[in-house]
């Protein structure tokens, strides 16, 4: 965890890899859960024996549950003190290379791309890459925007 004091300090490591995030198991709970809350009950997502016959050999995560991985992974790879909030502003790109299969152990690299005024404090853009451990391309890369306030 690199913990951050202050604006300054993030904005000197603009351009650095921040580091990686603990592994997380991502369960068919979490996939059920996820599926109540948004309504997406696609079978390769909440039918284990249809999916197990699919082309993923079982239910993989929705690429919206991996993505909402993002906050929890991230706040364990960094944090900047000395400010009163932070809050997520958006995306400018996001792609899912490959599926997240039940089961597997996923973990977010961050990058620290840019901190620049605006938005009522700091906008800060990461680049977060989440990989599945095993995998060979990676399960989500997100460029996140979130604002920082003093």
């Amino acid at each position: 965890m690199k913990i951050f004091n202050g604006i300054e300090e993030l904005e000197q490591a603009v351009g650095t890899h921040l580091g990686y995030s603990d592994w997380h198991t991502v369960t068919q709970e979490q996939i059920d859960t996820f599926a109540e809350a948004t309504g997406d009950h696609q079978w390769i997502h909440v039918e284990p024996e249809k999916a197990a016959q699919g082309p993923f050999g079982g239910t993989i995560a929705h690429g919206y549950l991996t993505l909402s991985l993002v906050p929890m992974l991230v706040w364990q790879v960094y944090k900047v003190e000395g400010v009163s909030m932070g809050i997520n502003y958006g995306a400018n790109k996001l792609r899912f290379p490959s599926p997240v299969p039940v089961g597997s152990r996923v973990r977010a690299g961050v990058e620290l791309l840019s901190v620049t005024p605006g938005g009522g404090g700091y906008q800060v853009t990461s680049k977060v890459t989440i990989e599945r451990e095993g995998g060979g391309k990676p399960a989500c890369v997100v460029e996140t925007v979130s604002i920082v306030v003093p």
